[in-house]
């Protein structure tokens, strides 16, 4: 690990004590050396306009990892199968599977390079539950998912639609966006259930996040 990255180690303890979560030494290691992995690729295969190590750490993974409580809150303790759509370099897949062995993680993206870029973090990392999917996400073949989670992916009616098919029998749908996406919510089918739009504060970062929480009306 280079000291660029290493230097942000108190930097990243203090994000995850803000956020009250419990992380062990290999987990924050991990965090810590996906951050690496993708300072290194980016330089190459351009999987985020973000450069700057400290940038990354604020912007992506402070942004990650304050989904993680919620996340839990709603899937519970137990085995879980979630689906990342449009994860670019992992994000928030590698992050999820990271600190919640027990979820298996799926990251579909339709660019080669970062389904790769994900496949070779779940290899170096020993992350036995993180596999990437290079496809289009309507072309998935997969066992039904728990949550189905996107970040900057799409509109939320075309995430939902496009994922529909991959929801599990009590599966929902965790949508990452910036500010509370009114249009969007209004444009959903009566179909949907809203049953939550969480306002989320990520430590060190000056701009408004929120999730949707979303299941069919059942």
């Amino acid at each position: 690990m280079n000291a660029a990255i290493e230097a942000l180690r108190p930097a990243l303890r203090e994000v995850v004590a803000s956020l009250a979560l419990e992380v062990s030494g290999t987990q924050l290691d991990a965090l810590l050396a996906y951050l690496a992995l993708l300072q290194r690729w980016n330089a190459t295969y351009n999987l985020t306009a973000v450069r700057e190590p400290a940038q990354m750490l604020t912007q992506h993974l402070s942004d990650c990892l304050a989904v993680i409580t919620p996340l839990r809150r709603t899937l519970g303790g137990g085995p879980s199968r979630v689906l990342d759509v449009g994860s670019g370099g992992g994000l928030p897949g590698v992050v999820v599977a990271i600190l919640n062995p027990a979820l298996a993680v799926t990251c579909v993206d339709a660019v080669g390079k970062k389904a790769a870029f994900v496949q070779q973090v779940a290899g170096e990392l020993q992350l036995r539950n993180l596999r990437a999917e290079h496809r289009r996400v309507e072309q998935l073949r997969a066992e039904p998912f728990d949550l189905v989670t996107s970040r900057a992916f799409a509109s939320l009616a075309d995430f939902v639609q496009l994922t529909s098919a991959h929801l599990g029998p009590r599966g929902v749908w965790m949508a990452m966006k910036g500010k509370v996406p009114t249009d969007e919510l209004a444009q959903l089918l009566t179909s949907i259930n809203v049953f939550h739009v969480e306002q989320i504060t990520v430590p060190g970062l000056d701009a408004e996040r929120c999730v949707v929480w979303m299941r069919p009306k059942r």
